[in-house]
């Protein structure tokens, strides 16, 4: 499922396809700028929304192999709640 139809799912029980639009978008940007203060998002029988600090190591270059320093980084992190994974199942 791609942005567009999640949208045009949400619109079938909200007045509007500009109120889902909204919406989602409103959902998005929360998570965006929770997960750039660090923080955790935990939403109860869905998961959990982390950050994780990855330290900065060496690698290679792929195509020269010529040895490449990566930088240590922030990157987020979802992980399912086990109803999530159940509902899966």
């Amino acid at each position: 499922m791609k942005k567009a139809d999640l949208i045009n799912e949400l619109a079938k029980v909200t007045a509007t396809k500009k109120e889902a639009t909204m919406a989602v978008e409103i959902f998005i940007n929360l998570i965006k700028k929770t997960l750039k203060k660090q923080e955790d998002i935990y939403l109860s029988g869905f998961g959990t929304f982390t950050t994780v600090k990855r330290k900065a190591r060496n690698g290679r270059n792929p195509k020269t192999g010529e040895a490449v320093k990566i930088a240590a980084r922030v990157i987020p992190k979802f992980k399912a709640a086990k109803a999530l994974k159940e509902a899966v199942r």
